[in-house]
């Protein structure tokens, strides 16, 4: 597959790091005895090789997905740790290489180091060992991440005021939630909570924006049986996300099996009662006043695909007061919404998770994300169009969340 270069090019760079931690560690810790090093390099060594093997065969073969999500942490927190050493080294390396320049250009020392050898320049112990506390720090939270983060379902609440609002729909409410990554999960019984908070705000209609799966759509399998129980009185509203058409398994180029694979897609949504948007809208009616639902496929900036065709989603709906977005890429507001349809009041958004770390209070929010993406979490506005977007349901790569916690989000409609 086209992959196989970047993940060899990867093992490779992971390897070549893998050595100068090790030449680090072992030239500080040099009075460890013989046996004692060469069982710390046996362990090392095939921890590493161990790991490279696992993330070939968690990619390549069709394990277990407890097992897979194994690999996955063991992998995410190593790298982590290796990292968090990897400035102190640098920075020891550094200063030993400029003591070395120093030391041959001080020609006040040359007759002395010709008489007598310069003692060897070894790494700075305090340097090192800095390092390995440093390693500690993503160790610690990363794991509380993937203990404690993971499935620690947190209900935001909004105050959606829209000024065209139809009498009939004010203090209406809805819940969203988005990128589910069902390929991701290991346990079912806390999904199944989250699912049970959800239906417990009682909301009048819902919407799933995108990324039901990692993959492949047979991923949702173990969970479809979940997330067939969210129901709400005006119907549940979906539309597809990046993941959700096969792409970064088959390829972008079409073929039977990714065309099969998509089918299998809209077929679950359907069976799970979703009422998926392709491109498409639906009037939602209520005491005989009408608002816009409008869905379209996934359109992104960038790498990211654009198949979401707007101008037929909007189509029969000039008369509607109100029309809601379901679009699964933030960027579509910006690239495409507020440039050439006004006429949309809200738009509705996940895919950033919140790159699942960051910090994120009610008047605070912050996340490496937020440099790739203006819109990354929560609610923005520019003039008469608003938008939203939630940091994700599930998890993809590293399996947990430090400081940006799975959302479900409801809203409450209301005019000016």
């Amino acid at each position: 597959m086209g992959r196989l270069p970047f993940i060899i090019a990867a093992c490779i760079f992971i390897i070549a790091f893998d050595i100068y931690c090790y030449k680090a560690i072992i030239a500080v810790f040099k009075k460890w005895k013989p046996t004692t090093k060469k069982v710390f390099a046996i362990a090392y060594w095939s921890y590493s090789l161990l790991l490279i093997f696992g993330v070939f065969c968690g990619i390549y073969l069709n394990l277990f997905l407890t097992l897979r999500a194994i690999i996955l942490v063991a992998f995410f927190l190593t790298v982590a740790c290796k990292l968090a050493m990897l400035p102190f080294l640098i920075l020891d390396d550094l200063r030993r290489l400029f003591i070395k320049i120093f030391r041959r250009n001080k020609k006040s020392e040359v007759s002395t180091a010709q008489s007598t050898p310069a003692e060897p320049i070894s790494r700075s112990e305090f340097l090192v060992k800095a390092g390995l506390v440093a390693a500690a720090v993503p160790l610690t939270s990363l794991s509380w991440g993937i203990i404690s983060g993971a499935y620690d379902y947190q209900v935001r609440r909004v105050n959606l005021i829209l000024p065209n609002l139809p009498k009939a729909f004010d203090g209406i409410t809805m819940g969203q939630i988005s990128d589910i990554h069902s390929g991701s999960f290991y346990n079912k019984t806390a999904v199944k909570g989250g699912v049970e908070m959800l239906l417990g705000e009682k909301p009048d209609f819902v919407f799933f924006t995108g990324d039901l799966v990692n993959n492949l759509t047979n991923e949702v399998r173990d969970y479809q049986d979940i997330f067939s129980k969210v129901k709400a009185p005006l119907g549940v509203y979906s539309t597809l996300g990046n993941h959700d058409y096969g792409d970064y398994f088959f390829g972008k180029e079409s073929s039977p099996a990714k065309v099969k694979n998509l089918k299998d897609m809209v077929d679950v949504h359907k069976v799970m009662g979703y009422d998926l948007l392709m491109n498409e809208n639906r009037r939602l009616k209520v005491d005989g006043e009408e608002i816009g639902i409008l869905g379209i496929e996934n359109w992104g900036m960038g790498r990211f695909p654009k198949y979401g065709k707007m101008e037929l989603a909007v189509q029969h709906t000039d008369d509607l007061p109100v029309k809601l977005l379901l679009s699964h890429d933030p960027s579509h507001w910006r690239g495409e919404v507020l440039k050439k349809y006004p006429q949309i009041d809200a738009m509705f958004s996940g895919h950033t998770h919140g790159m699942q770390f960051g910090v994120r209070f009610k008047e605070v929010q912050w996340s490496p994300v937020q440099y790739i993406y203006k819109e990354w979490a929560g609610l923005y506005q520019e003039q008469k169009q608003q938008l939203y977007v939630n940091v994700g349901y599930g998890f993809l790569g590293y399996p947990g969340r430090v400081g940006i916690l799975p959302e479900i989000t409801i809203f409450t409609l209301k005019r000016a």
